[in-house]
């Protein structure tokens, strides 16, 4: 029995309808319009502009005083940790030793507010280097207080680490400084002290 022509119309007609359907279920959302060659955007990066060589670099502008630099607020805490151990048991009665380590200690947080009224990055720096190494010196002293059995390894430990997180937080200071432009109007040595309210 040969089909009719209309057959044949009506089976082309709804062949190209399932095709269609087929195309329109296996197309992600939101990509029916996409013109040929982009890609699927992530959302909110459109305008998103790059970055640049010339960014400006982050700057220590909250820095008023000496105080506000955080080396120096690690080497007070320091200073405090090594005198609370050095002046008692057997340690207080060592006075060369004890002198020695409590000066050093000291040193680490005084050279950096002498350092700050230098006047210029460069003298800053130099004061910088005072206080990185006398972190360096308790931190060989602090082998002496060990083995003379003054402190325990717990001590030592804590104390250490502290020396080098001063040291290293005063180090990234110093490279800040090496990299920034001298201010228009450098600190003075006799600059107004800071009055409290």
């Amino acid at each position: 029995m040969r089909k009719s022509s209309s057959f044949f119309v009506l089976r082309s007609s709804f062949m190209r309808h399932r095709k269609a359907e087929t195309r329109t279920r296996n197309q992600k959302p939101g990509t029916r319009n996409q013109e040929p060659g982009t890609r699927n955007q992530e959302p909110g990066t459109k305008n998103q502009e790059p970055r640049t060589k010339n960014q400006e670099p982050r700057t220590f502008m909250s820095i008023r005083s000496f105080e506000d630099i955080e080396g120096w607020q690690l080497a007070r805490e320091l200073t405090k940790r090594v005198y609370a151990v050095a002046m008692n048991g057997a340690f207080a009665k060592d006075f060369g030793l004890r002198d020695q380590i409590t000066r050093a200690a000291g040193s680490a947080m005084h050279n950096i507010a002498e350092g700050f009224d230098g006047g210029s990055n460069a003298e800053f720096v130099k004061f910088l280097r005072y206080s990185q190494r006398s972190c360096s010196e308790v931190q060989s002293q602090l082998y002496v207080s060990l083995d003379l059995a003054y402190i325990s390894q717990d001590q030592f430990d804590s104390l250490y680490q502290q020396a080098a997180l001063a040291h290293a937080k005063v180090g990234g200071f110093i490279r800040y400084l090496l990299n920034t432009p001298a201010p228009a109007n450098p600190r003075t040595k006799n600059q107004e002290p800071r009055t409290k309210n």
